[in-house]
């Protein structure tokens, strides 16, 4: 489904040989626009976790889904303190409320941490809601009885790990034989296939299983629309945030204001590792196990 749209999508945006350039004849064009703009995460937040989901009637496992949430927004936050300057710049400091929050090389705007927390509440919500709900019928059955069925949690899944090698192979070859900007190393795009082939590696096989794969799959449309929608319009050009060029692949979307294809590929990791770490956690849950037993295995007497 993802390659049924990129493909033509990624031609069609090959012909664009000349970026156009915007000229903004104002100094503070978007007042506390990237502010406001949280909004995106935050509205379906409060409409799918505040009134949808219990004017429906639907539990959901409470324990699972805080405790992914404390194990990914660090992640995130991770990201954001210790990469930030690394990886971003932030332009426009009127888009802001100017609220300094710490960070590796210099503080970074208040709004790149509440970015990230509701980022992944917003992601799991919608992927809840999906599966809970809008495509309930495709859950497994029993997820209880299937669940304590299950050895151990933890196995290795080489294929994730070779398509994780891959990736960054192909990333580091692009970049040194191919971008325009052949100085430095990918590693904004090492870190997001990182965070993604870790859960995948060690769960996938134990988990794809449970992942209702076709809510996954609209949650991952979903929150494509409103990155694209985000960032192409409204966050590169009008200086939200950038993008150090050196810590990119160097493969860029012109159409789309010199967009890197990290903006793209970072909520198709998220969102993959959101719903692995879910369903897994979710399992663990359900079988009535120790963790311990549940991710290692019963121990041998």
């Amino acid at each position: 489904m993802l390659a049924m749209i990129a493909i033509p999508a990624g031609i069609a945006l090959h012909t664009v040989r000349v970026a156009a350039v915007s000229q903004v004849p104002s100094a503070n064009p978007t007042p506390y626009g990237y502010t406001w703009s949280l909004l995106l995460f935050v509205v379906p937040i409060v409409v799918i976790g505040w009134w949808f989901l219990p004017s429906a009637g639907i539990e959901i496992p409470q324990r699972a889904f805080w405790r992914t949430i404390w194990i990914l927004v660090p992640f995130g936050f991770g990201l954001d303190f210790f990469f930030a300057n690394w990886f971003f710049t932030f332009p426009n400091a009127g888009a802001t409320l100017g609220i300094g929050a710490p960070a590796l090389g210099g503080r970074v705007p208040l709004e790149e941490y509440i970015f990230y927390f509701t980022g992944f509440l917003a992601v799991l919500l919608i992927y809840v809601w999906l599966n809970e709900y809008w495509l309930a019928a495709y859950n497994v059955p029993d997820y209880p009885g299937e669940a304590k069925q299950i050895p151990r949690l933890l196995k290795f899944h080489l294929s994730s790990l070779i398509v994780g090698l891959t990736l960054i192979g192909a990333a580091i070859l692009y970049k040194k034989l191919r971008s325009l900007f052949p100085e430095g190393f990918p590693s904004y795009f090492t870190v997001l296939v990182v965070g993604g082939l870790i859960p995948s590696s060690s769960f996938f096989s134990a988990v794809r299983r449970f992942i209702n794969w076709r809510a996954f799959s609209l949650t991952l449309f979903m929150i494509l629309l409103i990155s694209m929608f985000w960032e192409a319009t409204l966050a590169v050009p009008y200086g939200w945030w950038g993008y150090q060029q050196k810590q990119m692949v160097g493969l860029f979307i012109g159409a789309w204001a010199g967009l890197p294809i990290e903006a793209v590929t970072v909520w198709i990791a998220v969102t993959y590792g959101t719903a692995i770490v879910f369903e897994i956690v979710k399992i663990w849950q359900a079988s009535g196990k120790s963790a311990r037993h549940a991710f290692l295995g019963k121990r041998a007497n």
